[in-house]
């Protein structure tokens, strides 16, 4: 038995085409958005750093309306230049389908399948590719223990037990069926792998990679750091939300914190 924690890693985020952004722009008239963020942040003289989901979700929001510049639109007699306040008001407003443009992947590293059981009911706006073991043949059991049931020798002891059993038995199971025998094929392995999983329990540690567009993002980051959300996707989504505010910290800014760890929105149902 081994013992793990859940980790997160980001592992790609979204790139702006801005060449292929400006030549749009020309042809709308709308240079003066992209001269902006050359000069705040993509020149030499920047001044903001530069996250490209969230120029993304400007982009979008601007096209609506052709916002890019006073009398572009008839309609439209002034214009949001300051970026952080344009997305403010984009939360503040519900104008939440432009969020769905920007997505951000995720490696979630030893989370158990308790936890990919419960993320896998957050379908929309996702993309799931999770380690399977109908082909991973386990030989040991990787496990996650929260603080409170290290604190409880007792329950540490049996707990452990009952985990190397489980451990021994799969390593048993594998000299049984002869998997590391000579010539044996791959369909063969397969077959008796995903029959061996059966006999590990929904604790054992896995890894999924997860892509949300931020959309999701902010929805599932409230929804399962909650204090009736299970501990473990709790603590999970808790360092997602952690990770975001650094990558767009003007799209998830608006979080507070609570003491018990509940990441609450200053604007919901965007």
């Amino acid at each position: 038995m081994k013992s793990v924690e859940p980790e997160v890693f980001l592992v790609a985020r979204p790139e702006v085409d801005y060449e292929a952004v400006a030549a749009y722009l020309r042809e709308v008239g709308g240079q003066r958005w992209l001269e902006r963020l050359d000069r705040d942040q993509l020149g030499e003289e920047a001044t903001e750093p530069r996250h490209d989901g969230e120029n993304l979700i400007e982009f979008a929001g601007k096209m609506c309306y052709r916002s890019w510049e006073p009398g572009l639109n008839p309609n439209v007699r002034k214009v949001r230049d300051d970026h952080a306040i344009y997305l403010q008001n984009i939360l503040r407003s519900g104008h939440g389908s432009v969020l769905e443009h920007v997505s951000f992947t995720f490696v979630l590293h030893n989370c158990s399948r308790v936890f990919t059981h419960e993320l896998v009911r957050h379908r929309p706006g996702t993309a799931i590719s999770q380690e399977s073991l109908r082909f991973v043949r386990l030989d040991e059991i990787p496990f996650w223990f929260p603080d409170w049931a290290r604190e409880d020798p007792e329950l540490m002891k049996r707990a452990t037990a009952m985990l190397e059993q489980m451990e021994s038995f799969q390593g048993w199971l594998a000299g049984h069926f002869g998997l590391d025998d000579e010539g044996v094929p791959f369909h063969e392995k397969k077959h008796k792998t995903s029959f061996m999983r059966r006999f590990a329990p929904d604790g054992v540690a896995t890894g999924i990679v997860w892509t949300a567009n931020i959309r999701t993002l902010r929805h599932t980051i409230e929804m399962r750091t909650d204090p009736g959300a299970e501990e473990e996707i709790r603590l999970i989504f808790g360092k997602i939300g952690a990770i975001m505010q650094q990558e767009a910290p003007a799209l998830f800014g608006d979080y507070q914190v609570s003491a018990d760890g509940a990441w609450v929105p200053g604007w919901r149902k965007v």
